[in-house]
Formats: structure tokens, C-alpha cells, sequence
């Protein structure tokens, strides 16, 4: 695992907050898109507790954001942060809560499936 260290920390956390405002993602719901413990999300988010992070936790958050798995190591490496339209986004929210509604639908027909 490749460690990332000396960099612009400070602006990945930015790029993460934005992006997380713009998809009104909570803390707890990015964790679960991207297999990262809130604990190191919100290290990664507020840039504390430094230690060596991996550019595979870096391309976990950035999926679990919808940018490419290599968009934060951009940010890193002192690149501006890609900005999405608000069109763009309020179509991916709208599919989004669909997708989610339609889970929810899924695991209640399971749940009333148990004896």
C-alpha cells in the first residue's frame, strides 16, 4: 500500500466538505459508500491526527463521493477540485433517493419474509 504523505491535506478536506454539502451526504452515509470508519473521515475532513494515509483510502473516499478514484490525489498533488454543475447534481440526488427508496422497498419485502 502506497503511503501519501507530505501533501495538501488541507485542501483534500475542503474538496471532501464541499463535495458532502453539494450531495447532502452525512458523515455516516459517505462511510458506508466508501468502506471508511467515520474516525478517519473526520480526521480526513477537519485534517487531524496526521499519520500516513493511503492513496487507497484516497480513492475510496473519492468514489464514495462519485469522482474518479483519483480525483483526491489530484487535489493532493495542489489541483483544483473539479466543480459539478448544480444540474448535474440535483440529477444525481434525484437518482440517488431513487435507488434508495427502492432499497428500503426491498428490505422491508425481506423483513416480512421472515418467520
Amino acid at each position: 500500500m502506497e503511503a501519501v504523505v507530505g501533501k495538501d491535506w488541507d485542501a483534500v478536506a475542503a474538496a471532501i466538505n464541499t463535495r458532502m454539502e453539494e450531495l447532502e451526504l452525512t458523515q455516516r452515509e459517505l462511510a458506508e459508500r466508501s468502506g471508511v470508519s467515520p474516525a478517519t473521515l473526520r480526521q480526513l475532513q477537519h485534517n487531524y491526527a496526521p499519520k500516513r494515509r493511503s492513496s487507497r483510502l484516497l480513492a475510496a473516499v473519492s468514489q464514495g463521493l462519485r469522482w474518479p478514484a483519483d480525483h483526491l490525489a489530484h487535489v493532493l498533488e495542489g489541483n483544483e477540485p473539479e466543480r459539478t454543475d448544480a444540474n448535474s447534481l440535483r440529477g444525481e440526488l434525484r437518482e440517488l433517493r431513487g435507488e434508495l427508496s427502492e432499497l428500503r422497498a426491498r428490505v422491508a419485502a425481506l423483513e416480512e419474509e421472515r418467520p
